[in-house]
């Protein structure tokens, strides 16, 4: 259970830095790490009945969406601010940014400010593979990565520290993101393929993931290049008008997603019927419905990204940092004397 986290005398908020969240990697190693959050996500799945529940508030331009994800179990708070911004590559910047506040409950005081950039990596990283360890084939050693952006590296190494893939099969319609992709795996332990269509990709792969991020209606794998029996991971698809895969590779797939209510609006089933027929993945996490059950089955996980996923990181975070300099305190929250007194607290000298 999570413990209420009372203020201290100052009210100090712990803040974690993107060159901290940078230290606690390499301090735990970054598999580990994709490990240890994937735990956490798998335990927050099956509480997932306890958890307050909404799609997450978005802001669409047509360049762009900035959104926030909340959440609360009752004793914490939650929220994650992102953007998805497809453009800024080629204006230098990242696709996604994002920072994250967890707060307790019981007095509504921050406990703890984070980046999430970073962090965000980590756990889309560690939620699909937590999936795939219900979903994908058994003895999947061979993973396609479709899409070589900044995703890649994390789902490729959480793929093979929590479900055993031994090789990679890369590809990227810019040569020079695969080229990124393979250097940045060249010594993890991986076999890295580098493949120059999807079609070569797909060749032997158990586990088919599929990460872009253009802001489109696309068809990286068509309904013809997907066989009987393989796991597709789809993370690209996360917002009104953006899909990856063709309506009939659904239509042949047993479709597993976190929140149906989010999920219909922005995830690859927003091309079907409303009545077309999901799994909640946390129904499998309990054992309360089947995950993979046949050898020919087609299991896809059409991931979006929920905010429970976002509180189980930075419970993690929060726990991590207890104890050690992985963080510094900001002087974020009013401390007046007399709590009720605000006005006589402003009238006091700077310190």
């Amino acid at each position: 259970m999570i413990q209420k986290t009372q203020p201290s005398a100052k009210a100090l908020v712990p803040f974690v830095s993107v060159a901290n969240m940078m230290r606690i990697i390499h301090h735990v190693g970054i598999e580990q790490m994709l490990i240890d959050l994937a735990t956490y996500v798998e335990d927050d799945f099956k509480r997932w009945e306890l958890f307050d529940k909404t799609p997450r508030v978005a802001s669409h331009s047509d360049v762009g969406v900035i959104e926030l994800m909340p959440t609360s179990d009752g004793e914490a708070y939650g929220f994650k601010y992102v953007n998805g911004h497809p453009k800024n590559t080629s204006e230098g910047l990242q696709t996604v940014t994002a920072f994250g506040l967890l707060a307790d409950v019981y007095t509504g005081y921050p406990v703890l400010l984070t980046e999430m950039t970073i962090l965000t990596a980590l756990r889309t990283a560690a939620t699909s593979a937590m999936a795939a360890k219900y979903l994908a084939p058994k003895g999947a050693d061979t993973m396609a990565m479709i899409g070589n952006g900044a995703q890649s590296e994390f789902q490729s190494l959480a793929m093979k520290a929590i479900c055993g893939i031994t090789s990679v099969r890369l590809y990227d319609k810019d040569p020079a993101a695969t080229a990124k992709c393979a250097a940045n795996l060249a010594n993890t332990g991986l076999n890295v393929v580098i493949c120059t269509s999807p079609e070569q990709a797909i060749e032997g792969a158990q586990i088919l993931t599929t990460c872009t991020a253009d802001k489109q209606c696309a068809t990286i794998l068509s309904d013809n290049m997907v066989g009987a029996g393989v796991h597709i991971n789809a993370i690209g698809g996360d917002c009104p008008g953006k899909t990856e895969l063709a309506a009939g590779i659904l239509a042949r797939s047993d479709v597993f997603v976190e929140f149906p209510a989010q999920t219909r609006i922005e995830g690859e089933i927003q091309q079907m019927a409303e009545d077309f027929p999901i799994t909640e993945l946390w129904q499998v996490v309990t054992g309360a419905k089947p995950g993979r059950s046949s050898d020919r089955q087609i299991t896809l996980f059409d991931s979006v990204g929920f905010a429970i996923e976002d509180f189980s990181a930075l419970r993690y975070i929060r726990d991590r940092i207890k104890g050690s300099d992985f963080f510094f305190e900001l002087d974020m929250l009013a401390d007046p004397d007399d709590p009720r007194d605000l006005f006589g607290m402003v009238q006091r000298a700077a310190p």
